[in-house]
């Protein structure tokens, strides 16, 4: 069986995660979540199997080299990031359209791959300053990984373009309802 395929972009920091787990509340939508592989430690409070497939750097590069993956990139050096092909196959069997939650050339490669199957909405920071005071809130990284993920959102957002929409996270309440509308349009 196929579905459909909601896939959620934005740079860290930028409020996709939250807006996830808003969606995936929503019976009606009938979503269920991708969960990707990646190579970097576990932030606190997150679970092997839940929140990501956490592989070793070797056990990454076998899956590329099988052919186990939708998408993958190399975000940041030795720190990858990829779509199982698995975890489709498995939301589709279980009646449910797919949710992913994924960083913004990913999400640009799977609308390639999905075309009209899927929605792409890129989540906007409402600027660069609001996105290095959420990053340096979470308290989760040091001022030079920070740097890095703000000059990496600078060059992502000009791909916002690429993407079905584009919504922009500055009060969260109107960026779950116009995100949920969205989906909830398209999934009909």
């Amino acid at each position: 069986m196929e579905g459909k395929v909601v896939i959620i972009s934005a740079p860290s920091g930028a409020g996709k995660t939250t807006i996830v787990r808003h969606l995936l509340e929503k019976p009606s939508l009938k979503l269920s979540f991708s969960i990707s592989a990646c190579t970097r430690q576990p932030r606190p409070g997150e679970v092997n199997g839940r929140d990501y497939h956490f592989l070793s750097v070797d056990q990454f590069k076998t899956m590329i080299d099988d052919g186990s993956f939708l998408e993958w990139e190399e975000v940041y050096k030795n720190n990858y990031y990829g779509t199982p092909k698995s975890e489709v196959d498995r939301i589709w069997n279980s009646g449910h359209n797919v949710l992913f939650d994924v960083d913004v050339m990913g999400g640009i490669n799977l609308k390639e791959k999905f075309g009209e199957k899927a929605l792409a909405l890129f989540i906007m920071p409402p600027s660069i300053e609001v996105l290095r005071q959420r990053l340096e809130m979470r308290g989760t990284e040091p001022a030079e990984k920070i740097n890095s993920r703000v000059n990496k959102a600078t060059l992502e957002m000009k791909f916002a373009r690429k993407f079905d929409y584009t919504v922009i996270n500055d009060d969260l309440t109107v960026a779950l309802n116009e995100t949920e509308s969205l989906v909830a349009a398209f999934l009909k």
